[in-house]
């Protein structure tokens, strides 16, 4: 028999292995993927989050490969100073905020896991179908399925966590009819290119606002750093009338994108040191630039029964605009390890006290993100100052300004 058996091996599935393994629980990990590579853009890592894996041994590999970012700075969309602060170490906090590629990430939790658990602790090729509990059995039926053979097979499971994304075949059998992803009317264009030293170096730069165009920039390569440069991690959001509720076209973090589609609204733009459109024209000629619609669902009202549950995007996917997404994750990694081990022999109990801890708060993380209070104040900017400003000060009232700060922690949670 399985202990417990992971759906999903991205972040919040692979840190719950480590997690659990620590605890001295037996845990594997399934994939649908025929393997798992370094794929994807840039990713923030919340310093919370980073503690947790600090505590799960990787603090040495994270700072090898991630940049510590700085603060974060505001401009409206001709590069005039809106409002910045702290991030990470500057700001108080006991580890760094980290700012790295979403594949390397992964790839050192993949590495970890195997290092730890062993080879096989990790099978892709394999997509969870569905399970059953036969009453009075104590252990759950759960049948996957050989991709590559097309053949499905069934296997005892003690405890089965969902952490298998937006699109979740675990939330599924738990909730099904649920739907479509929602849509807000924001198209998200992403990309990678190594740049020269710009904007300060360490810092996550947002220009405009997510009325009409927004961008946000931030380095992700310490590796980039050290050869002076920085590899620039950008993000271009853009306004579409909302015509229905699910999103138009498929909703895949790796679908392709066109520099002709994005460069457009950003003509013309410059913020500080840093060229807009030379940046996404380097990526559409020597990179990939990505798009993905900017969705989210509903809020459950629960998350789980008997020995099933749901964690990470799975659980409470939310917009990926306040750095949340991944390091709410790892939040419920570090909690379901810790209640499952405390729990003992009642495993249920021990999933449902994991739930009552992460059910709210991440619950609230989303929720903000979704009403997104930062962009009431950059829109606020745009109204009042569409041809720009020269005092910050004449525009925004001191209120105002607090509440950028209020915005971001609703955002990230409390911690």
């Amino acid at each position: 028999m399985i202990d417990v058996l992971v759906v999903g091996a991205g972040i919040g599935g692979l840190t719950t292995a480590l997690g659990l393994h620590a605890a001295g629980v037996g845990v594997r990990v399934v994939d649908a993927v025929d393997a798992l590579r370094p794929v994807g853009v840039g990713i923030n890592l919340l310093p919370h989050a980073v503690g947790v894996l600090t505590e799960l041994g990787l603090g040495a590999e994270l700072a090898a490969t991630a940049v510590p970012t700085a603060g974060i700075l505001h401009f409206d969309r001709h590069g005039n100073h809106i409002w910045g602060e702290p991030f990470g170490l500057a700001r108080g906090h006991h580890w760094p905020q980290y700012s790295l590629h979403r594949g390397a990430l992964q790839m050192i939790l993949l590495d970890a896991v195997r290092d730890r658990l062993g080879e096989n602790a990790v099978q892709t090729g394999t997509a969870f179908v569905r399970y059953a509990e036969p009453e009075g059995s104590g252990a759950l039926r759960v049948t996957l399925r050989d991709v590559a053979r097309a053949r499905e097979f069934t296997v005892p499971v003690r405890t089965l966590v969902g952490a298998d994304g937006l699109y979740s075949a675990v939330r599924n059998c738990l909730h099904p009819g649920e739907g479509p992803p929602l849509w807000n009317g924001v198209r998200m264009w992403r990309g990678v290119t190594e740049w020269e030293p710009v904007l300060g170096g360490r810092t996550m730069v947002i220009a405009g606002n997510n009325a009409t165009t927004k961008l946000v920039v931030y380095p992700i390569s310490r590796e980039a750093e050290t050869r002076g440069r920085v590899l620039l991690n950008w993000v271009a959001e853009v306004r579409f009338p909302v015509h229905h509720h699910g999103a138009p076209g498929p909703v895949d973090w790796n679908r392709s994108g066109r520099l002709s589609d994005v460069l457009p609204h950003l003509s013309g733009w410059r913020i500080g040191d840093l060229d807009v459109p030379a940046l996404l024209a380097a990526t559409g000629s020597t990179g990939r630039i990505l798009e993905y619609p900017m969705v989210d669902r509903d809020p459950l009202p629960w998350w789980g029964r008997g020995g099933v549950t749901l964690l990470g995007d799975a659980a409470h996917p939310m917009y990926p605009v306040g750095s949340s997404g991944g390091s709410e994750a790892i939040l419920d990694a570090r909690a379901l390890a810790r209640c499952v081990a405390l729990a003992g022999v009642d495993r249920p109990g021990g999933l449902r006290a994991y739930e009552a801890e992460r059910w709210g708060p991440a619950n609230a993380v989303a929720l903000a993100n979704r009403a997104m209070p930062v962009d009431e104040v950059l829109r606020a900017v745009a109204e009042r100052a569409p041809e720009g400003f020269a005092r910050v000060e004449d525009v925004l009232t001191g209120e105002e300004l607090a509440g950028l700060g209020e915005g971001y922690r609703r955002m990230r949670g409390s911690w």
